[in-house]
């Protein structure tokens, strides 16, 4: 099975946003103010999984994410060493920021159960000849920002 690349480029999954001491002062004021609150309501277990929900939000916060290396392949998409079958992809969306503030991403939902939904940032390919690419191979879809997005924005992520 050849590998031939059609287009290759590299991206971060998002962009980082260093987090000021303010940042992690308001998170764990609010987070603590719950848990207490919740231990006076008797429910502990929730009160742990936000101590856990918490933990796993800073830590999160703190990482860089790494840079990750795409290549569109005659059978699919590589992310690193992981090929995205184009026949596994049920469809595809390139979402472009109306301000040109952001740049475009190409979202493609899967039949892969363990990445339903992948986000694939388009810095430093040409925009146009992905989506030419993926529209030969994939159905074309109407995606939007899911609340998961929306809310990770907001955040800061």
């Amino acid at each position: 099975m050849s590998r031939t690349a059609l287009f290759e480029w590299e991206g971060r999954e998002y962009d980082y946003n260093p987090k000021t001491a303010d940042w992690y002062w308001a998170l764990g004021i609010i987070a603590m103010a719950t848990i207490i609150a919740l231990i006076l309501f008797g429910s502990y277990l929730l009160a742990l999984l936000v101590l856990v929900a918490t933990s796993a939000i800073a830590l999160h916060a703190a990482k860089r994410p790494p840079i990750h290396h795409f290549c569109i392949v005659d059978q699919g998409l590589l992310i690193g060493d992981d090929l995205h079958l184009f026949e596994r992809m049920e469809s595809f969306s390139v979402l472009e920021d109306i301000d040109g503030e952001f740049p475009p991403i190409l979202s493609i939902k899967t039949h892969n159960w363990l990445s339903p939904h992948l986000i694939i940032p388009l810095e430093g390919v040409d925009v146009d000849s992905v989506y030419e690419c993926f529209l030969i191979n994939v159905d074309e879809g109407d995606h939007k920002h899911s609340i998961t997005d929306i809310v990770a924005t907001l955040l800061g992520f």
